[in-house]
């Protein structure tokens, strides 16, 4: 039996030119996909989860976690940084949505979702944060945690989408 013949030339400069076009389509799905996609590592106590996954696309709803960057006021520069690291809270109120306080009681949509502090655990004075209709592209961001720094304090408020890195899974 003779052996199997080799490709032609023609044939191999074909192969080669598939391949190289599967390879840069493949890389420019990858780097696509990566640029809408990242790993966000959390710090703080205020969430008990510390890896999310970022999907910069994806629009926030009810309970979501979102990723923003934080306002550069006095007391986040004091406590954070003059660069920040984005925060991480969870979706409590949807644009459209109602938020009242009766006294230290933060309320969406007449539920409660958040108790105010005077004072930082610094001793520094914390103005409470924003009432009334939740602005279109904006959220209240919040945790359960009643050290978080978070929409019911005047410093971080509504976060709007342009603050907005992404909203994220929670993966540990």
């Amino acid at each position: 039996m003779a052996p199997p013949s080799e490709p032609s030339r023609h044939a191999r400069r074909w192969l080669a030119i598939g391949g190289l076009s599967l390879c840069l389509a493949g890389g420019s799905a990858l780097a696509a996909w990566r640029d809408d996609h990242a790993l966000l590592i959390n710090t703080s106590q205020s969430l008990p989860n510390w890896a999310f996954w970022i999907d910069r696309k994806r629009v926030p709803a009810r309970g979501d976690f979102v990723v923003f960057n934080p306002p550069r006021t006095p007391l986040i520069v004091a406590h954070f940084g003059k660069v920040p690291a984005p925060f991480a809270k969870r979706v409590l109120g949807m644009p459209g949505d109602i938020v009242t306080r009766d006294g230290p009681i933060v309320r969406i949509k007449g539920r409660e979702v958040a108790r105010l502090k005077a004072f930082s655990k610094r001793g520094e004075t914390l103005d409470p944060g924003p009432l009334g209709r939740i602005p279109e592209h904006c959220y209240y961001l919040g945790t359960a945690h009643a050290d978080g720094f978070d929409s019911r304090y005047a410093d971080i408020g509504f976060v709007c989408r342009n603050r907005i890195v992404g909203t994220g899974d929670s993966v540990l």
